[in-house]
């Protein structure tokens, strides 16, 4: 992670390391075997999964921002917002991202970008409605750890090898690899081209959703924790999640749809449960908060 005074967190980066790599190597054993069978289709998944990957590295901050609907705001704009950045990211010694508002009433946060220099912190103007200036600095800590930790990074990039095999089960389930002549293999024997680059691709995915489900959730925890200890005020985070979760249970659908695009970047997501869900259970997140006030609140000898 970048060097800032963020606790560090060795499990996160040692789950980062590993997520990339075991996806780096399903992504390489998923060209090979294409390759194999068919030359030309494992050429056009190999170009089209590193250019993915590539897209989504350099403009990750931008899809971010346009999914949500939201603009860059000045400090002559939000002025009271950017103060707060700017005394957090002055206590994190950190450089500032940019600042973003999104007009959506339902109550949210999220960054996104490939590198401090390039991240944007976002919030909703239901969140600045709905938390106190307290609760709101825990969400923003939250949130400026994820830029220190580069996790949006390696999600964003590790997700490739997912879409791309996801792209690939859709083609082959709907003969979209019949144009490249791969329809059948030249041998008679054996299986279909077409079959064997569903179950390829069906395995890479499944792998890659779980993988990216348990990183995904663990940074969630990770951020809450270096969040809190930076400003010394878990329960005004612990407090903020209540409220964030209880506003967005009584949202309309419709208000829910405007952040659904961005929700595994929020710190609330709209799926709060399930094998789908990005985010750990919130009684799981209060639950470590409340570890860290008790922590914090025993008096030192």
């Amino acid at each position: 992670m970048a060097r800032t005074r963020f606790i560090g967190d060795a499990g996160l980066t040692a789950r980062m390391t590993l997520v990339m790599f075991l996806l780096g190597g399903l992504f390489v054993a998923l060209v090979a075997v294409l390759a194999v069978n068919s030359p030309g289709i494992g050429v056009i998944v190999a170009v089209g999964g590193i250019g993915l990957a590539i897209y989504q590295w350099s403009t990750s901050d931008k899809i971010a921002m346009r999914a949500m609907n939201a603009r860059e705001v000045s400090p002559q704009e939000a002025p009271e917002l950017h103060g707060m950045i700017d005394r957090l990211c002055a206590l994190a010694d950190m450089p500032k991202p940019r600042v973003g508002i999104a007009d959506i009433a339902v109550p949210n946060a999220f960054a996104t970008g490939r590198s401090p220099d390039r991240a944007v912190v976002c919030v909703t103007t239901g969140i600045l409605q709905t938390l106190t200036a307290e609760e709101l600095e825990g969400v923003l800590a939250h949130e400026l750890s994820h830029v220190a930790h580069r996790d949006v990074l390696v999600m964003t990039v590790a997700s490739s090898a997912g879409i791309s095999a996801g792209m690939l089960t859709q083609g082959a389930q709907y003969g979209g690899l019949g144009f490249m002549g791969g329809g059948r293999r030249d041998s008679n024997s054996g299986p279909p081209l077409w079959i064997i680059v569903l179950v390829v691709s069906l395995v890479v995915y499944a792998v890659s959703f779980v993988l990216l489900r348990l990183l995904s959730r663990y940074r969630e925890l990770s951020a809450d924790r270096a969040g809190a200890y930076l400003t010394l005020k878990p329960a005004a985070l612990a407090s903020a999640l209540q409220k964030i979760s209880g506003e967005m249970s009584q949202s309309t659908r419709r208000d829910l749809r405007q952040v659904n695009a961005a929700s595994a970047l929020c710190i609330a997501p709209i799926n709060l449960k399930g094998i789908s869900s990005t985010h750990p259970p919130l009684a799981k997140r209060l639950e470590q908060l409340a570890r860290i006030q008790a922590e914090l609140d025993r008096p030192t000898a």
